[in-house]
């Protein structure tokens, strides 16, 4: 693969795991051997899918242990195993394991996303290495690079907030199904532009919407986009990095004024 090709990609975090992504395949061809990334995260993963698009890549597989999981790995393999992925038999079970946190019932539902992931950081775990954390009133499955299974199922133990917790390690067809809270809401703007609905969601004003924009914290359809005038469509899905993830539902109408009405799903 001709490694020129990253010399069209500005930012230098992008070229290196777009390189480290040109790594797995060749090394996948040379040694005929199944390579997988860490977990990545959604900007990243459509990154690495328009990359491979590109260059009309088509021997990898994208999961993240379970359907509609945000972040997940991929795995390149041989093409000798294209067969085996159709027939669905070529699983992820060796690459992605899942740790259960049992809180005791004393501590249950004290604990949210931010307390586990906090508790794993402590521990030196690299982001990376950690894949979606669903959280529910009785603790938490969390699921991690097969690399980090070990060292997390001795040390998690030891921090204060979970000496007293039932950890243990559970399959991929145990993981709890967490039900994702969603509310629906209007918002009355004056233009499509992404700084006026990005002040709207955020509850700020434009020009804080423009300095997040500028600080990347703002992706749309999981790209980072930093142009405040870029029109928003219906459909669309707007991240805000601290805010949460919306969804542009639909257009309702304009009030008198002229002005938009727009339902979100936040």
């Amino acid at each position: 693969m001709d490694r020129n090709i990253l010399n069209q990609y500005k930012k230098p975090e992008e070229k290196l795991l777009l390189s480290k992504v040109i790594d797995k395949i060749e090394f996948c061809k040379i040694r005929n051997q199944i390579q997988e990334t860490h977990f990545l995260d959604l900007a990243q993963q459509q990154l690495v899918t328009k990359f491979l698009r590109l260059q009309k890549q088509n021997h990898y597989s994208l999961f993240g242990g379970f359907e509609g999981a945000e972040r997940a790995m991929f795995l390149f393999y041989p093409e000798k195993l294209e067969t085996l992925v159709k027939e669905e038999k070529l699983t992820f079970n060796e690459w992605i394991k899942v740790i259960r946190i049992t809180l005791p019932s004393d501590m249950q539902g004290q604990y949210e996303h931010r307390n586990y992931l906090g508790a794993l950081m402590k521990l030196g775990i690299k982001r990376e290495m950690i894949g979606d954390i669903l959280v529910d009133g009785q603790g938490a499955d969390i699921l991690v690079h097969v690399d980090s299974l070990k060292f997390l199922l001795t040390n998690l133990p030891n921090l204060t907030r979970f000496q007293k917790a039932n950890i243990e390690e559970i399959t991929l067809a145990e993981i709890k199904k967490v039900e994702i809270k969603k509310e629906e809401f209007t918002i009355t703007i004056s233009s499509m532009r992404l700084d006026n609905i990005v002040a709207e969601l955020a509850k700020c004003s434009r020009n804080k919407a423009i300095e997040l924009l500028e600080q990347e914290r703002v992706l749309i359809n999981y790209e980072p986009i930093i142009k405040p005038t870029k029109e928003i469509k219906v459909n669309d899905r707007i991240t805000i990095r601290g805010k949460g993830r919306f969804f542009i539902k639909e257009m309702i109408g304009n009030t008198k004024k002229g002005k938009i009405l727009i339902k979100i799903e936040k």
